[in-house]
């Protein structure tokens, strides 16, 4: 049972960001966009009250992803980048991205910020680093 219910579209949705986001970053650093995006289906609170699909969440405006508006999101995903997808939407989670709702990349030799949007760093993989809601600003996500 997923986490979120999802149509083949929104599967496919999913993937395409998390490849536009994440490429460089290995199927890991894919694994870890699609739980921000996810958490962000899950929550209620902060800037993602009303989000409640995997379509309102890529398409968030403001808010969103910048990898929205990549050329690696408009071709089509990949089997591979759809199965990564689908592990996330069926409960796959990958630290630090378990609770986080953001994540962005500093330039290249610059250290993660330690809060972000107001919320705390919770680490880094590679070149995203990870920020979750401070305890009690929101419901645990999972």
């Amino acid at each position: 049972m997923s986490l979120v219910s999802y149509t083949m579209k929104e599967l496919d949705l999913l993937a395409r960001l998390m490849r536009a986001e994440a490429q460089g970053e290995g199927d890991l650093g894919m694994l870890m966009v699609g739980n921000v995006g996810v958490n962000r289906v899950l929550t209620e609170c902060l800037d993602f009250k009303d989000i409640r699909t995997i379509t309102q969440m890529v398409y968030q405006n403001p808010g969103g992803f910048v990898g929205a508006s990549s050329s690696l999101f408009y071709s089509a995903a990949t089997t591979r980048e759809k199965e990564l997808a689908s592990r996330v939407l069926n409960g796959e989670y990958y630290y630090p991205a378990t609770n986080a709702l953001w994540f962005y990349s500093p330039q290249s030799g610059e250290s993660c910020v330690n809060s972000w949007y107001n919320q705390a760093l919770a680490g880094r993989y590679k070149n995203h680093c990870f920020y979750e809601p401070e305890e009690g600003v929101c419901f645990p996500i999972h």
